[in-house]
């Protein structure tokens, strides 16, 4: 209701899309859940990213979509195959905008609207600088390796893997040195990790992507959105390598979204918020099954 009313508040339409498509997810990070293996292969949503474009490309205004979503792979304290994402899209918004409108929305949904109001930014960049001394344009997987902390194991598990030794160093250096009771931005990730974001304008090393935590609990991923068709071709053409070097399945590239975008996306920015994470933080909790009804269905 508290999401709801806030877009209502400002216009953003409220949309539906197919939870079932032609296409899965590039992303190597990510594992989409296959509907069969017949040649007309379908395959559960990962987001409405994908769909909730072509409508921007089609003429839509502003729009919003409360969903559930699939992903393989992922279970644990934070995360669950199917899950509630909210996604939405502003037009016309760049990364001070749309980072503002993230955390007003997630203090508004926590009942606690000051914490839109200390809210600490900090460039992907510096972060990693401050706390383990790592440049992160320059550093090798050895030192990522040493900063994170990695064991042998875990060394020969990444091996040269340099974006899955930058989310680990995130993960277990970066996040937790952010503030416990207040929200914090790490924003323009290296270009390098930059999904479905933009390049920065001023700064063509990183990308205008942003994500959004409460101490170490991730809650938002937010862009201001690549709209140039030749530029995300090669970048889905980049993920199928990656994807085929891990040996994971590699799907057909999303033509869908290259011809919304060729037909024209509108300048715009767009967010994620994982909503039972946003629950966990109301009711205090360190574990999403306690804030999903059949979580534990099937084990």
């Amino acid at each position: 209701a508290q999401v709801r009313d806030y877009f209502d508040e400002q216009d953003v339409l409220p949309v539906d899309t197919p939870a079932v498509s032609d296409y899965a997810s590039s992303d190597p990070n990510i594992d989409s859940v296959s509907l069969g293996r017949a040649a007309d292969e379908r395959w559960l949503h990962t987001s409405p990213e994908s769909a909730m474009k072509c409508l921007l490309a089609a003429g839509y205004p502003d729009i919003y979509s409360i969903c559930r979503v699939f992903r393989g792979s992922e279970r644990g304290p934070r995360h669950l195959p199917e899950f509630t994402l909210l996604e939405w899209y502003r037009l016309g918004f760049q990364l001070p905008e749309i980072i503002r409108d993230t955390t007003t929305l997630i203090a508004r949904c926590l009942r606690r609207r000051e914490l839109a109001e200390t809210v600490d930014v900090v460039n992907y960049a510096d972060a990693f600088w401050r706390a383990v001394e790592v440049d992160v344009f320059t550093a090798s997987c050895d030192e990522l390796a040493r900063a994170a902390q990695a064991d042998d194991s875990m060394r020969q598990s990444l091996a040269d893997d340099r974006g899955a030794w930058l989310d680990l160093v995130l993960v277990n250096r970066i996040a937790p040195a952010f503030a416990a009771d207040r929200l914090t931005v790490l924003q323009h990730y290296p270009r390098a990790q930059a999904a479905l974001a933009r390049t920065c304008p001023g700064d063509t090393r990183v990308a205008d992507r942003f994500e959004v935590f409460f101490g170490t609990l991730e809650l938002a991923n937010g862009y201001v959105e690549l709209t140039d068709p030749a530029e995300q071709r090669e970048r889905f053409l980049n993920d199928s390598i990656e994807r085929r070097a891990a040996g994971k399945i590699d799907p057909p590239i999303d033509e869908l979204l290259l011809a919304a975008l060729e037909n024209g996306l509108p300048q715009c920015a767009g967010v994620a918020v994982g909503f039972e994470r946003l629950q966990m933080i109301f009711d205090n909790s360190d574990n999403i099954a306690d804030v999903v009804t059949f979580a534990n269905r099937g084990e």
